[in-house]
């Protein structure tokens, strides 16, 4: 898997196992502005933790690896990418992020997840891609929105954050022919 330059100023490389140091750096320093909506951060206590989950990407097999990346601004860590639970027999993804406070209103998510749109819907030519952000949380929940996506509903309860309460998560989603009608240079 190779590095996206998605310009001179941002950059994502495939997650690497030296990477683990930064990230872990990034969360247990931003505790209070990641914990509310990313449960893991509660969990990630030690660099420990982001080594098993860094090693959990790298090392697994070929064919069930999920590509995540490392979003680079400037030659800085600014965040994650990525895909999860990709369903290959019925072609279809989820994007997960987020990313660094001070790397925030710079458009560097959104040009992240267009970048990973591309990648989903030509290079591994699948058909639906899906985003799920808890109610609430305005900054994730504008990315599929600035991109649009379609909002399909809300799943109800459907992540446990770190506070013991369950969130509604907003569900959007874009299928391949809708992207490819939206942006020219996809043109197959």
């Amino acid at each position: 898997m190779n590095s996206i330059k998605i310009d001179e100023h941002i950059l994502l490389d495939p997650l690497r196992t030296e990477d683990a140091a930064e990230i872990f750096h990034t969360i247990n320093t931003q505790r209070s502005y990641l914990g509310p909506w990313l449960p893991f951060v509660a969990l990630t206590q030690e660099l420990s933790d982001t080594q098993a989950f860094v090693a959990s990407v790298v090392d697994a097999p070929e064919e069930s690896r999920e590509p995540i990346f490392v979003i680079r601004y400037q030659g800085q860590f600014a965040g994650i990418v990525g895909f999860l639970n990709t369903d290959r027999q019925n072609r279809k993804t989820e994007i997960g992020y987020w990313l660094s406070e001070p790397f925030q209103r710079k458009g560097l998510m959104s040009r992240s997840v267009k970048a990973l749109l591309q990648w989903a819907f030509v290079t591994m030519e699948l058909n639906r891609v899906q985003i799920r952000c808890a109610t609430g949380n305005t900054p994730s929940l504008n990315v599929p929105r600035r991109l649009g996506f379609h909002f399909e509903g809300i799943e109800r309860a459907g992540e446990l954050l770190s506070s013991g309460k369950y969130a509604d998560l907003e569900v959007y989603s874009m299928l391949r022919d809708e992207f490819m009608a939206k942006d020219p240079s996809t043109d197959q």
